[in-house]
């Protein structure tokens, strides 16, 4: 998969393309199904597949208060995208510059002009332009000036009354709901982060944990212990990952997260790893002792491997 930064990174031949828009966060089952049409619109047509998504939610720009944490970081967004086998995605950084481009002046500098448009696919409730001015009659509109078919594509609704979306899924992990989770993305929830030094105290305990940096990216579900697993480059490593403060120990900052890989010892110190979160084990509780904690770490193992098996 092509990745352009900018509309200026996009060669001049590029296309023509079929082209699809949005945030793209999580890139759950809902923007699994969008894609799948894009697709096959693609092959049909014999035109480049293209994401156009941003760096990050508008509302990070516009009203960071109420901006949501994204579910995945821009490299997890676009090793995800790749995977589903587009042709090319156009990341663009979403500033101000962006932020105010009018709905005609976003079509024809970025669809027409940079992509080449000749189909584009939205779903119901697309907006695009200064303001979300742009709507999807308007795109039609605009189609039709600038010589490209706009196709509407439905909601994916796992239930009758609910269609998937990223808010769902914030919700789920939340809660913990991890497996919740897995079906609407359409793969594990994950975060992603330099392995730092931690108190290791696990390594004490005998249960040596790798820590991911507090920079890391990616939603991080509800406090617990969790099966799961930790990916170091392309090798995949079963782990027990707890989530949280230690209420055991005093001074452990919140939302920590930490990953016992089971049967392997490996040294991960400033690694960049994917920790992925399968099943939720337990929630967080406070022990009275050292002793009544390391059995039930050696129960939470246990519980990992059967959940992982």
């Amino acid at each position: 998969m092509k990745v352009f930064t900018s509309v200026a990174d996009v060669p001049a031949d590029f296309g023509p393309s079929a082209i699809t828009v949005g945030k793209f966060d999580g890139v759950h089952a809902g923007h699994r199904a969008v894609i799948r049409e894009l697709l096959d619109v693609a092959r049909r047509d014999n035109l480049t597949a293209t994401i156009v998504t941003f760096d990050r939610h508008p509302a990070s720009l516009l009203n960071p208060e109420r901006a949501p944490i994204a579910l995945v970081g821009n490299e997890q967004k676009l090793d995800l995208l790749a995977g589903t086998g587009v042709d090319a995605t156009l990341m663009l950084a979403f500033d101000h510059d962006l932020a105010w481009l009018t709905p005609r002046e976003f079509v024809k500098q970025i669809l027409v002009d940079g992509l080449h448009a000749r189909v584009v696919l939205v779903g119901a409730d697309f907006r695009f332009g200064h303001k979300g001015a742009g709507t999807v009659d308007i795109l039609r509109e605009f189609g039709r000036e600038f010589g490209f078919e706009t196709l509407l594509i439905p909601d994916v609704k796992p239930t009758s009354d609910r269609r998937v979306s990223s808010t769902w899924i914030r919700e789920l992990l939340a809660e913990g709901d991890v497996l919740h989770a897995t079906a609407l993305l359409g793969h594990p929830p994950a975060v992603q982060g330099e392995v730092v030094h931690g108190a290791k105290r696990g390594r004490e305990l005998g249960f040596p944990t790798a820590n991911l940096s507090p920079r890391s990216e990616g939603l991080i579900p509800a406090d617990g212990v969790y099966a799961g697993w930790l990916t170091d480059g392309e090798v995949r490593y079963p782990a027990a990952i707890s989530v949280g403060s230690n209420p055991t120990f005093d001074g452990v900052p919140p939302k920590q997260v930490e990953a016992f890989v089971l049967d392997q010892t490996i040294d991960l110190y400033g690694h960049v790893v994917l920790i992925s979160f399968a099943d939720r084990i337990r929630g967080m509780v406070k022990f009275t002792g050292i002793e009544p904690l390391i059995e039930q770490m050696n129960n939470d193992v246990e519980q990992v491997r059967k959940r992982l098996a």
